[in-house]
């Protein structure tokens, strides 16, 4: 069932048990999680939602920051009645729940960041200002086919058609005159996380793909080293949207960590 809060982001639960709050992707909704439910609602309350700007929800209220999405989520939490939750976040997801942990660590029972950057060279730097850049004088479509080969294995692409052509609608489907501004916290937050999550106290999983270029194994082994008592976990051969190309794979290693950080 589809829920609205008062600031106009829309929301779905699923499942019962301990709360577990899922944060989609750049240029993504709430629906990119379909993968994940089946598994997860089977020991959680999993509550799905489309950040500003995206999907269903409304625009952004005022300059799109890490801190305005996890003032986003505060009030989503706040308004469905959830004390403390688990957070699920992947790519600039992953970033907002660092953020979240920041403001709200009292909020948080277990964190898991998938394919998320950390710490980015001048060069990694650079190459994300590009597509920003880019989205703002072209718009969104003008990066869906890149972006897709970025995402996906080869093989992958060609044998699932459905599958890539949900994505590319999800990816056509935003504003071209949002989604640039968002893209940008998609650039300039990774560097204002560096030193904060060195504060992260609750059970930690970092994962990405072995070759997911822009969120490496090698920025995932640093960002776990940097969290007290954090694991990485780096899934062999897949890209950047393993959640949607091997489930099984993303699941197993999700569901483990949640079932043992939340005590079920």
């Amino acid at each position: 069932m589809k829920h609205s809060t008062s600031d106009g982001t829309v929301y779905q639960r699923n499942g019962f048990g301990p709360t577990v709050v899922l944060i989609h992707g750049l240029g993504m909704n709430r629906a990119m999680w379909q993968w994940q439910l089946p598994s997860l609602t089977k020991d959680f309350d999993v509550l799905t939602y489309d950040l500003w700007g995206h999907g269903e929800s409304s625009n952004p209220p005022s300059r799109p920051s890490l801190r305005l999405f996890s003032n986003q989520l505060i009030g989503l939490l706040n308004e469905a009645n959830v004390t403390t939750t688990g957070v699920v976040g992947f790519s600039i997801g992953g970033m907002i729940a660092r953020r979240f942990t920041y403001d709200h660590p009292s909020r948080l029972s277990a964190l898991a960041i998938l394919n998320s950057a950390h710490d980015r060279t001048q060069k990694e730097t650079e190459a994300v200002q590009t597509r920003a850049d880019q989205s703002r004088e072209s718009g969104p479509n003008a990066m869906v086919d890149a972006a897709l080969e970025r995402w996906f294995t080869h093989p992958f692409r060609l044998n699932n058609p459905k599958t890539i052509a949900l994505v590319r609608g999800w990816l056509e489907a935003n504003d071209p005159m949002v989604y640039p501004k968002i893209y940008q916290v998609f650039v300039e937050g990774n560097a204002e996380l560096v030193e904060m999550i060195q504060s992260i106290e609750c059970p930690t999983l970092v994962m990405t793909s072995q070759n997911d270029h822009g969120n490496t194994p090698e920025m995932t082994h640093r960002m776990a080293d940097a969290i007290p008592g954090a694991r990485s976990v780096i899934l062999p051969k897949l890209m950047h949207m393993a959640l949607a190309e091997d489930p099984d794979q993303i699941n197993g290693h999700l569901l483990a960590f949640l079932r043992n950080a939340l005590k079920i």
